[in-house]
């Protein structure tokens, strides 16, 4: 596992009005502090890929759909500095994933429906001066392809 990366699976409790899901709690280990709650999406195909925070640390959870989502830490100082950790989650495998500043990051649907990816950042969002730094999702040095693996 990349160093400060944690991950807490989630438990669904159904009855027979619907479910519930807890994602975050301030009493798991995963919790850091809370910045804000915002919903990204892809269509299927697409790669929102790489970037990563100076500050922010990230809680990833997929609510709807399911997409792969890739880390890799290139972090200059850490003892995982180079490793790529990949996860598939989302309806059949609800689990969040707790992503440390400093790890770049990305996602992809996978299957033929929208991913939609909830994350409560440690930080607001900073409109004047963005906690992003971005790489082309294909041509960089990251040792990972997000082409499918049909094998």
């Amino acid at each position: 596992m990349i160093e400060g990366v944690k991950t807490q699976k989630l438990k669904v409790i159904p009855d027979e009005r619907g479910r519930l899901m807890e994602v975050l709690r301030s009493d798991w280990e995963v919790f850091e502090k809370f910045g804000q709650v915002y919903i990204t999406t892809a269509y299927p195909g697409v790669v929102k890929a790489w970037h990563y925070h100076k500050i922010q640390s990230d809680n990833f959870a997929v609510i709807s759909g399911m997409a792969k989502v890739v880390l890799y830490d290139g972090r200059e100082d850490s003892p995982t500095k180079g490793e790529v950790a990949e996860f598939v989650i989302g309806e059949h495998n609800p689990l969040l994933i707790h992503i440390p500043a400093g790890v770049y990051h990305g996602f992809k649907p996978v299957g033929e429906k929208e991913a939609m990816v909830l994350n409560s950042p440690t930080e607001l969002y900073n409109y004047e001066s963005p906690d992003e730094y971005r790489l082309d999702p294909y041509d960089n040095d990251i040792p990972y392809d997000w082409r499918r693996k049909d094998y």
